[in-house]
């Protein structure tokens, strides 16, 4: 079964919206076993969507239309595929009063425009799930190739080629169009396709090599699993977040399908090494928070060139796994990096309190004061003995003034040379220096003694200010993660 994607909305094409429901469901597709071969981009014009759907039923077993499901003028979706169809619109009174009850529980009045949301081409059907006001459509149509639907009870023409055709429409609001699609349209896709297998995938997150340079590190891999077939690999590059690497493997049920993916799992882990840092949907803070509550340890930040991004990602990770999200993947014989709910931090949990707080230090008078509080040179006497901010010892500095400033036992800190006037040949504009700085902590029932460590690391980074600021947050995050290992 051959599946197309039309994406309606002119905030699409003018690009004030980037079109990410389109990749979430191309990949969601790939993963139910279901061919996925056009994804088009459509403005809320009449007569182009009129044609982008004709195009598609002409070309598709079916087609998901994503977006112009709204209560005004310019929402017409609904009203082109009638058209398409041949068929009237029709009030569906039974989503009219779910609008209805929608509003009322908000206390507020239902415009008389939202009734349009109502409206449903005869032969389609609403989609059960309806988070939002928009409800979703599975619309059967016997189209004639070329020519259009045929009409129910209508003989098709002489010689014509009569299709069974389908046409999902589900809304553009990201998290209303993803519980349609697990709810109801990749079941729908798999029984009409007849898919009997179960398709599952694991990613690995990986940070420190390139897209390629993994390929290669993992050629004679790939080779032996293009010749298997099953599982099968492939690569994601996706900025700040890492090398994504993805197991998919197809079994006659989960359980089987889950068998391939840790065997193979088994054998990528050694050969990537400590390039992986996280799995599915964690990420490096998640990482990060779950090797510190391991070792009862608490983190503060300083930051300059970073202006906040590591303690907002932190606080934002920190929440989430509080609030009980699972990371979504472990090594092969780890529980996992989710804690119960109620475990405290001396359990070794991510309890409140594992990360500190941070300092995010632009002026020179706030810099000048860290590097004179975590300055190993300064003097008794407060002598201005102390390195320059965009240096190693200056990034030691700041990780120790993180640590003593925030009470944490552990500081972090990232620094850059950010202004080309002040690069030179040994460290030009794009060199970042991180430094990570560790109180001993003695052993705490089953939490292992921790040694003082102050580390310094300065690389090299590419790309504008802005990817310099990013990139620098997350290899700092990732420094801290091969020491806590005991890999650095």
């Amino acid at each position: 079964m051959k599946t197309e994607i039309v994406a309606v909305g002119t905030e699409l094409l003018l690009g004030q919206i980037v079109d990410t429901n389109s990749s979430w469901m191309g990949e969601q597709l790939a993963l139910a076993g279901i061919d996925s071969h056009y994804q088009t981009k459509v403005g809320d014009n009449w007569d182009r969507i009129e044609d982008a759907f004709r195009l598609a039923l002409d070309r598709s077993d079916a087609v998901i239309v994503c977006g112009g499901l709204g209560p005004t003028q310019d929402d017409i979706t609904r009203e082109v595929l009638a058209s398409v169809m041949g068929v009237e619109l029709v009030l569906d009174e039974r989503i009219a009063e779910r609008i209805r009850a929608m509003f009322a529980s908000r206390s507020r009045p239902m415009p008389e425009n939202n009734l349009r949301q109502a409206m449903v081409p005869v032969g389609a059907s609403p989609i059960p799930q309806q988070p939002g006001t928009a409800p979703g459509l599975v619309a059967p149509i016997r189209w004639v190739r070329g020519v259009g639907a045929l009409a129910q009870g209508a003989e098709p023409p002489e010689g014509a080629e009569v299709l069974e055709r389908v046409v999902y429409v589900v809304p553009g609001v990201p998290y209303e169009m993803r519980e349609m699609m697990n709810g109801t349209v990749l079941g729908d896709l798999q029984r009409r396709a007849g898919v009997s297998a179960t398709i599952e995938s694991r990613v690995l997150r990986t940070w420190g090599q390139s897209e390629s340079g993994l390929a290669e590190m993992l050629a004679g891999r790939i080779d032996e699993l293009d010749e298997a077939g099953n599982p099968t690999l492939a690569f994601l590059a996706s900025g700040i977040e890492g090398i994504k690497v993805r197991i998919t493997a197809k079994g006659a049920d989960s359980a089987e399908a889950w068998r391939l993916i840790e065997a193979e799992q088994a054998v990528l882990e050694p050969l990537l090494d400590d390039l992986v840092f996280a799995y599915d949907d964690d990420n490096m803070e998640t990482a990060v928070l779950a090797e510190l509550g391991r070792l009862g340890l608490t983190l503060g930040v300083a930051e300059t060139i970073t202006g906040g991004r590591m303690a907002n990602r932190l606080t934002s990770a920190e929440a989430a796994m509080r609030a009980g999200r699972s990371p979504g993947g472990a090594k092969l014989g780890d529980p996992g990096l989710a804690p119960a709910a109620d475990t405290d931090q001396s359990d070794g949990g991510t309890g409140p309190g594992i990360f500190a707080g941070g300092i995010v230090a632009r002026s020179e008078h706030l810099t000048e004061y860290l590097l004179h509080a975590g300055s190993s040179t300064v003097s008794p006497l407060g002598d201005d003995l102390v390195p320059p901010v965009a240096s190693a010892a200056g990034a030691e500095a700041l990780a120790r003034a993180a640590r003593l400033r925030t009470g944490a036992s552990v500081g972090l800190a990232v620094t850059a040379i950010e202004d080309r006037a002040a690069a030179t040949p040994e460290h030009p504009f794009g060199t970042a220096f991180l430094a990570v700085s560790i109180s001993a902590q003695p052993a705490r029932g089953r939490i292992p003694a921790v040694p003082h460590r102050d580390k310094a690391d300065e690389i090299r980074l590419p790309g504008d200010r802005e990817r310099l600021a990013d990139y620098s947050a997350i290899s700092a995050l990732n420094l801290l993660r091969l020491i806590l290992q005991g890999r650095r």
